[in-house]
């Protein structure tokens, strides 16, 4: 176990194509969505607890969210959860964790993983994990896992590959969650593969990242520095937050940094991103139906119930539906169309009132 070692837990968002089981005040990474017993930020933090000291996992979340992580995650340090103010999307997050790690370890190799992430076949992951550690600590690169496509996926980022020798490749291009026309073409070509989303790289090499294509996020964090891991750390970030962009890690530094290699990777994995997913990678009846509830179901396939145990659901004639029921909510809907679910949000939010999301 190399102390210089640490892992970053993404866990701010809002999960907005999981509602209505994913709240607002609750959402999906800290839901048993599963139904194995932990919920996926307890999961993403076993995934690592025994490869990086446990004081070296941090977790970056929304300020409402701090107590859940406590809850749900107890051996954490205040120190290691750090505290957005406002969602400023993943450049402002990472560079949080970033600055604040090189202040204790100016040597540290860090990965950013995303919380809501399943990894079936671990052992696999470690792996691949593993090179992207060992190539990471020259400080120089910045590393992420690419997944060799399987279909064409129009909810994840694609990298492009140069076909060099060796496990690491130098990345050509990133596309972000294209048409699927495109997408049938990327996976024709054979030298494309999914983002996963999780990054590797030294805190050296992700600093002067920052510095090179993001300079005035740059700036905003070098004046907060002598103030992190101090009790004027709130303040300083609160203010670091008022005044920065919300910007993708992938589009601020990725895209547009010198040095960034893939490795390509092989082992189960989505990023959970909606009940489509869910459908995917839980258990199904002989009809391909997942069932999470005290149901009966008649002349029905490929459809996903979701409810409360004391509550008997029945379903008759329906292919390719979810039914869902979480607390003050009841869903019926195609499940196939995944952008509808962001406009049912917007809608409740629009004419319903946020007691429903």
């Amino acid at each position: 176990m190399n102390k210089n070692n640490y892992v970053v837990i993404m866990a701010g968002g809002v999960g907005s194509r999981f509602w209505p089981y994913s709240r607002t005040t609750k959402p999906k990474q800290f839901l048993d969505i599963l139904n194995t017993g932990r919920t996926l930020i307890q999961m993403t933090y076993d995934r690592f607890k025994n490869k990086v000291p446990e004081e070296n996992i941090y977790v970056v979340t929304h300020q409402d969210y701090g107590d859940l992580v406590k809850e749900q995650l107890p051996k954490l340090t205040n120190d290691q959860i750090l505290l957005e103010p406002l969602r400023r999307n993943t450049a402002p997050c990472i560079a949080y964790a970033s600055y604040k790690i090189a202040k204790k370890d100016p040597d540290a190799i860090i990965t950013i993983a995303p919380s809501d992430h399943l990894i079936v076949d671990e052992g696999q992951f470690l792996s691949y994990w593993e090179k992207a550690l060992e190539a990471a600590s020259d400080q120089e690169k910045l590393i992420t896992l690419g997944l060799k496509p399987n279909k064409p996926e129009t909810g994840f980022g694609y990298i492009q590959f140069l076909d060099e020798k060796g496990s690491i490749k130098k990345v050509k291009t990133f596309t972000e969650k294209p048409e699927k026309q495109l997408a049938e073409k990327f996976i024709e070509s054979g030298d494309f593969l999914w983002n996963s989303g999780i990054f590797i790289w030294g805190v050296q090499a992700i600093i002067k990242a920052i510095e090179d294509c993001l300079p005035e996020l740059s700036e905003l964090f070098e004046e907060a520095l002598p103030k992190l891991s101090t009790s004027d750390e709130a303040a300083a970030i609160s203010l670091v937050y008022s005044q920065c962009t919300n910007i993708s890690i992938d589009f601020g530094v990725m895209e547009n940094a010198s040095s960034v290699y893939v490795v390509p990777s092989q082992f189960t994995w989505s990023d959970l991103g909606s009940w489509n997913a869910m459908h995917e990678h839980s258990e199904k009846d002989a009809n391909d139906n997942v069932l999470q509830a005290n149901t009966l179901v008649y002349d029905t396939k490929n459809t996903l119930i979701k409810g409360p145990r004391d509550k008997l659901i029945i379903v008759q004639g329906l292919q390719n539906y979810m039914v869902t029921e979480c607390d003050n909510v009841l869903l019926i809907c195609r499940r196939d169309n995944e952008q509808k679910f962001r406009d049912f949000v917007a809608d409740v939010k629009k004419s319903k009132g946020k007691e429903f999301l």
